[in-house]
């Protein structure tokens, strides 16, 4: 608990929001998870803290997510913190993925954030075979409802992310998402092949959030 504490730190943060100690706890002891967690509950820390602080030892931990603009925005917010984090996408120049290849390579980099196509798309054999050189300590899955609902219509690869498994034997798999129905999480867990998995699914009261209901008026014509 004390390494975690140190991580929060890390982040300019003094304590957990609901349920995350739980999950990082589960990352950085090995077990697969898989975390239903709402938006703003802060389900990017869960794989974040436990990067920085299991990296600090080498090795990188991969993000698959399937938004470019979202990548952007974690990694200039976690560069914003001082860690050394990336992303490979095709908005970049040639030297710029050179450059982030050059810090993997160097153990420089605590995580890589990747598209699933990236990952298990056409010739992505070659970049999964430098990645398992360089040491892979977990993958964090996020948006995972893509892997059961309909987002692997229009991103297949979501549906192909188990295979990473015999590439990387001894990486932990980690399943992040806002929603997913009990179908849907034993969907994610039989697709990502994960053994004995700790499933959390937090409250989904947002306290910052008021709703009311009130009598229409009558409505002017």
């Amino acid at each position: 608990y004390s390494e975690m504490t140190k991580g929060l730190e890390a982040f300019g943060l003094s304590s957990f929001r609901h349920g995350q100690a739980q999950v990082i706890s589960s990352v950085m002891s090995g077990r697969n998870t898989v975390v239903v967690m709402p938006t703003g509950a802060g389900k990017s820390l869960c794989y974040q803290l436990p990067a920085v602080v299991l990296g600090a030892t080498g090795g990188v931990t991969l993000v698959v997510s399937p938004l470019i603009a979202l990548m952007k925005d974690q990694v200039d917010g976690l560069r914003v913190d001082g860690v050394d984090a990336a992303y490979l996408n095709s908005t970049q120049t040639a030297a710029e993925r050179d450059e982030v290849i050059a810090s993997l390579k160097a153990d420089r980099c605590r995580l890589l954030y990747v598209s699933p196509e990236r990952l298990v798309g056409e010739g992505s054999q070659t970049f999964r075979r430098m990645l398992a050189r360089w040491g892979v300590r977990f993958i964090a899955i996020d948006e995972a409802h893509c892997i059961s609902q309909w987002g692997h219509d229009f991103r297949p690869e979501y549906r192909q992310l188990g295979m990473l498994r015999a590439d990387f034997p001894g990486a932990s798999f980690h399943a992040f998402t806002a929603t997913a129905t009990e179908r849907v999480r034993h969907d994610i867990v039989t697709e990502l092949r994960l053994n004995e998995p700790l499933v959390l699914v937090g409250s989904f009261d947002r306290p910052n959030l008021t709703y009311r209901v009130l009598r229409r008026g009558t409505l002017k014509k």
